[in-house]
């Protein structure tokens, strides 16, 4: 049987092994490329539709307490200009974004667990509730902390949360961070935020050195085992100002194999979980201009635009050459209507979008 009547006999499959998606993985033909992503594709029209949902993402803070060695705001990268927004200004974006009928936005900083920032948090998540007449739905992806604060968050008027597992292999995951990160504490976060009442999200990255395939075909499998809602993973993409900049020879000639696993991972992913939503990173549009397209066609269903002030956005880059750090929000908006309408979708408007998965669990 050649690889190609292998693929087609596993895709006709209402559930899959560990085995058969690590095959699904590691295609790399292009003919065989397309039969994947066409039967995820119609995987996601069936159980979530073909609107994209905005999650209009403000990056309000680069100051974090936390040294993970990919990242580019840790807190020993001492060449960055840190910066917090003011109360007015993530306001500012928060309604711009309502008015513009974006549904939801995400709430990102780098991690902080003092009193001041828990405050401050619970206060801005109150006023964009009130600002909005309580229509903005609102993603925070804060990183751990306590279930105290996760619920003061969620009673706020947060409902999901992004937390990232990184990779399920507690080695690789050893290997990104330092001593003081504990895989175990980051699995407690998840299952609070589960407690609390959350959506929760979480993801790997894709790509990172000596990362397998079973590697990522074991995350997919986390992902319904862990009863994730909401999936935001991207291609690993090194930056120059961290222990892990060199970890490619040359990243530019592996670009295009890192774009091609990260929407293999998108793919297999709506085909193994089916009714969870999943977010086009920005990272996929840095490895490629039409990256965040490619993820939508491939399985995704959401988009987080940067509405950030564009004055900051410089001082929040996590990897390399992110894209459209110059962009306003009325640019990025109108950019990304023509790409989506390119592709025949169509833009999920002053909706919240959240995932089905969720819904259905707790209908």
């Amino acid at each position: 049987m050649t690889n190609i009547e292998i693929t087609k006999n596993i895709l006709k499959k209402e559930f899959i092994s560990k085995e058969e998606i690590i095959h699904l993985l590691s295609i790399t033909k292009k003919d065989e490329l397309d039969i994947l992503y066409k039967k995820a594709y119609n995987i996601k029209k069936k159980n979530v539709g073909t609107d994209v949902y905005f999650r209009g993402i403000i990056e309000f803070s680069n100051i974090c307490i936390k040294n993970c060695f990919y990242c580019g705001i840790r807190k020993d990268n001492h060449k960055l200009k840190r910066f917090s927004m003011n109360e007015n200004e993530i306001l500012k974006s928060a309604k711009w974004a309502w008015e513009s009928g974006y549904g939801s936005i995400v709430l990102q900083s780098g991690e902080r667990t003092d009193n001041n920032f828990i405050l401050f948090v619970e206060n801005i998540l109150k006023k964009i509730k009130k600002i909005s007449n309580n229509e903005l739905g609102i993603t925070i992806s804060l990183g751990e902390q306590s279930i105290e604060t996760y619920k003061r968050w969620f009673d706020a008027g947060a409902h999901r949360y992004l937390i990232r597992i990184e990779s399920t292999n507690q080695t690789l995951y050893k290997s990104l961070h330092p001593n003081d990160h504990d895989f175990e504490k980051r699995m407690k976060s998840i299952k609070n935020l589960r407690k609390v009442g959350y959506q929760v999200g979480t993801g790997v990255m894709i790509g990172i050195p000596n990362q397998t395939i079973s590697d990522l075909a074991k995350d997919i499998i986390f992902y319904k085992e862990n009863d994730i809602d909401m999936i935001g993973m991207g291609p690993y993409i090194p930056h120059q100002d961290t222990p892990m900049a060199n970890s490619f020879k040359n990243f530019e000639e592996i670009k295009d194999k890192q774009l091609e696993l990260a929407l293999n991972m998108i793919a297999v992913t709506r085909i193994y979980l089916k009714d969870v939503n999943i977010a086009s990173t920005t990272a996929l549009q840095a490895l490629n201009s039409i990256g965040r397209e490619m993820g939508l066609s491939a399985g995704a269903n959401i988009i987080m635009p940067n509405i950030t002030d564009t004055k900051y956005r410089e001082g929040y880059q996590l990897y390399d050459s992110k894209p459209c750090l110059d962009e306003n929000s009325t640019m990025c908006r109108g950019c990304l209507e023509s790409r989506i309408k390119n592709i025949g979708e169509t833009i999920g408007y002053n909706k919240w979008g959240d995932s089905p998965h969720f819904i259905k669990k707790n209908s």
